[in-house]
């Protein structure tokens, strides 16, 4: 049955219309509601202040926030005694076999700004492994029995691309960053048999914010607790699934493919790493940090194993995308990504994941290259004051979402949950007004970087769409389109320029999916 979605604001991406008609999960017109009643068409009158196209999340690592979910919260403490203190309450919750896992802690943001080590986790966990992400998910803070049973000892060197941080007497301290984390990971005990039950869960979380369509960031243990969601039919977000560089030759194997599989699940980019991240001190700058020495950060990966991930990618017909935070990186990943395209001539989509600092030249060399730049704009307002500190007199653009727009560089919006909120709300009132939610600081870091409400949603619609290869299917409201849109307590662009706060604090009240209601608040 054909049904007629009403709503007084309905902005289709282009324009504003009253009337959406629905016919098997795809809008086959838009336009004023009252032309496009017949006899036979059910009307669903949509309620909230505007209808806005379904968001879509361009970089979201599904896996770990449901895990996040579940685990233990360092958010907001300030010292290692308050991550203590709530170490000891998560504790009293698990089984004796049970890991501590979790994390999201901030020594930058600390009283006394320095990294804990294992003997503080030894002091409240004993012998049960500790397993604690940073913020920024670059480093981990793990106790000594989790170095026990990853067998990481004084011995052992560091491996290429990561830090096994040390003591005087060359002695692990509990901190690993960027590559050495692997050796923890391979050993922490798998969910493989409640994960799909996690992502359920955070799935509810994410039709309740609006997004309809993720690009999801994770492993294959995600992969196969989607496959389980899809086959018991509960699977109601549309996912873009990435394929982490581990499981690329699995994947060639495989004769996986981006756009391979249907609306709901279907093969994306594969996902390198370049370097390291700012919160962590490991992303790859230029320029060293200030008042570190000749710290430049990181690269995990050469310039000639970018080059030779990205063709082995490319010639098995999967598209690519790289993490590059430092501007040294992203340099790095462009020159590869030239190389490529110019031998090979490809129009799979070619991205950089975060693209959080550029060398200014870079920028036009992103356009001309076709390259997506996919960002997310809460990284912008929570490192604000690190890129302050750190960054002092480097020539770049940062968070430059402004100028990668004007230099006609294509642009994607996410989250990059759980390091930031999934919220979409707040990514658009970061990307309008270069402020927190508490509008700190008065007038916007950086302010020449901000970009219109419709812009903003532009990113976080059509542009995560086209980042994705989807753009014909999905991102705006138009005739031969999937019929996902979200109906939201706040007119967005009524409030864009007089109380841009107010987009912050906007709720879905309903979330459309193919035509079906799958959140009503």
């Amino acid at each position: 049955m054909r049904v007629l979605f009403r709503h007084p604001k309905i902005w289709t991406g282009m324009t504003t219309v009253s009337g959406l008609l629905v016919d098997d999960g795809l809008i086959v017109a838009a336009g004023a509601a009252a032309d496009l009643e017949a006899p036979g068409v059910r009307v669903h009158d949509l309620p909230g202040e505007l209808v806005i196209p379904g968001l879509h999340d361009a970089h979201i690592h599904t896996a770990a926030f449901a895990r996040d979910l579940a685990g233990v919260n360092l958010r907001g403490v300030r010292s290692v005694q308050e991550a203590q203190d709530v170490l000891r309450l998560h504790q009293t919750g698990l089984t004796d076999a049970e890991w501590v896992l979790g994390g999201f802690w901030d020594s930058n943001r600390w009283e006394v700004p320095v990294q804990p080590g294992r003997a503080d986790l030894d002091a409240v966990t004993g012998d049960r492994p500790a397993v604690l992400w940073s913020v920024d998910c670059h480093t981990l803070w793990v106790n000594s029995a989790a170095l026990r049973a990853a067998g990481i000892t004084g011995a052992t060197d560091d491996p290429p691309g990561g830090e096994i941080v040390r003591d005087a007497h060359g002695q692990p301290t509990g901190i690993l960053r960027e590559n050495a984390c692997a050796a923890i990971e391979s050993v922490i005990p798998s969910d493989a048999d409640t994960l799909a039950d996690k992502l359920r869960v955070a799935q509810d979380s994410l039709l309740r914010l609006g997004l309809t369509s993720i690009t999801d960031i994770d492993g294959e243990d995600a992969l196969e607790a989607f496959r389980q969601l899809y086959d018991a039919r509960g699977l109601a977000v549309r996912v873009t699934k990435a394929v982490r560089q581990p499981a690329l030759d699995l994947a060639i194997a495989q004769g996986r493919r981006t756009g391979d599989g249907d609306d709901r699940l279907r093969t994306g980019p594969v996902k390198l790493f370049s370097d390291g991240a700012l919160g962590s001190h490991t992303s790859h700058m230029s320029s060293p940090f200030a008042g570190e020495g000749d710290n430049c950060g990181l690269a995990t990966l050469s310039p000639e194993e970018l080059y030779d991930l990205t063709r082995r990618a490319v010639d098995a017909g999967l598209s690519v995308a790289t993490h590059a935070i430092g501007d040294a990186a992203a340099a790095a990943v462009l020159d590869a990504y030239e190389r490529v395209l110019a031998e090979t001539g490809t129009s799979l989509r070619l991205r950089i994941e975060h693209a959080q600092h550029l060398r200014p030249a870079d920028i036009p060399r992103m356009a001309r290259l076709g390259v997506v730049a996919s960002m997310q704009p809460t990284h912008c307002t929570s490192d604000l004051d690190l890129v302050d500190w750190l960054l002092a007199g480097h020539d770049i653009v940062s968070y430059g979402w402004r100028t990668v727009l004007d230099a006609g560089v294509p642009l994607a919006f996410g989250s990059d949950a759980p390091v930031e909120s999934p919220n979409p709300f707040l990514a658009l009132h970061a990307a309008v007004t270069r402020q927190r939610a508490d509008g700190i600081p008065p007038g916007g870091w950086q302010p020449h970087e901000r970009v219109t409400l419709a812009e903003a949603l532009s990113a976080h619609t059509l542009g995560a769409a086209y980042a994705a290869g989807d753009e014909a299917r999905k991102g705006t409201l138009e005739p031969g389109k999937l019929a996902d849109f979200i109906a939201v307590d706040t007119d967005l662009f009524a409030v864009a320029e007089t109380d841009p706060v107010a987009i912050a604090q906007a709720t879905v009240q309903e979330t459309i999916i193919g035509g079906e209601s799958v959140f009503t608040a």
